[in-house]
């Protein structure tokens, strides 16, 4: 068997090595132990007790002798099953802690400008759009287009129908090269519109609530994102000057 499949569900490289040299040996003392297991004598005591306080080790005293024993491989299965418990009540602490992040974060001076790098960073902070309009709200994007990067297709797929299933509209103006081939999602209570051919480009533009989100849909896309009012006001002065002489599909 793969020693790492034991390490991948929590146990060290040396509870590992201590562990299946148990297996083999059966019941023995720490010095069999050790040579079986090649680890320093002076080190399989703090590892047998790790392991048994995970439950995976076993011992008996023979006169003033401790003698130790591997539990039966089953018990791995109560061991992972212990690990989710505590997993499940880290992350239920992580839930209740957040809100309390949240107001540390607010109270916080915000940056006039974030930067975010690579596909993971940019369709997060797009994904996040939803999350922070409020249902049946609406925001603006100018300059739509799916860019150099084949993955933004299917997210923006997924995208519109989870816009739609919160109601939230979307005004959009789309580059002209990408007329007729938007995703079908994207019309989901939505009102189109497409620039003139001279205003194609990879950027795109979204307005909502108090900020704005620039993106640069290369290959590896980069985003930036700004906040405040008055940033906004300027960037939808903007957009509905273009809107003005965007030309919806016939």
């Amino acid at each position: 068997m793969d020693p790492k499949l034991l390490q991948e569900i929590g146990l060290t490289e040396g509870e590992t090595k201590v562990y299946l040299a148990l297996l083999r040996l059966g019941e023995t003392k720490t010095g069999p132990l050790a040579k079986e297991a090649k680890v320093s004598s002076s080190k399989v005591y703090k590892i047998l007790d790790r392991l048994m306080d995970k439950g995976l080790v076993g011992h008996v005293l023979k006169g003033k002798v401790k003698y130790f024993t591997g539990v039966e491989p089953k018990r791995i299965l109560e061991y992972m099953d212990k690990k989710e418990q505590e997993l499940q009540q880290k992350k239920k602490m992580v839930e209740d802690l957040i809100p309390q992040l949240e107001i540390e974060q607010n109270m916080a001076k915000k940056p006039e400008a974030v930067v975010y790098d690579g596909f993971k960073a940019v369709t997060n902070v797009i994904r996040s759009i939803i999350d922070e309009v409020k249902e049946k709200g609406e925001y603006l994007v100018l300059g739509a287009n799916y860019g150099e990067n084949p993955g933004f297709r299917p997210f923006f797929h997924n995208h519109h129908i989870k816009r739609n299933k919160k109601k939230i509209k979307v005004k959009m103006l789309v580059n002209y090269d990408t007329k007729g081939k938007l995703e079908k999602t994207t019309s989901l209570n939505a009102e189109i519109k497409y620039l003139p051919q001279q205003f194609i480009s990879i950027m795109t533009i979204y307005l909502y609530n108090d900020k704005v989100l620039i993106v640069m849909f290369k290959k590896s896309p980069t985003a930036f994102l700004m906040q405040g009012e008055e940033v906004v006001s300027s960037f939808r002065t903007y957009f509905n000057t273009f809107w003005k002489i965007g030309k919806k599909e016939k």
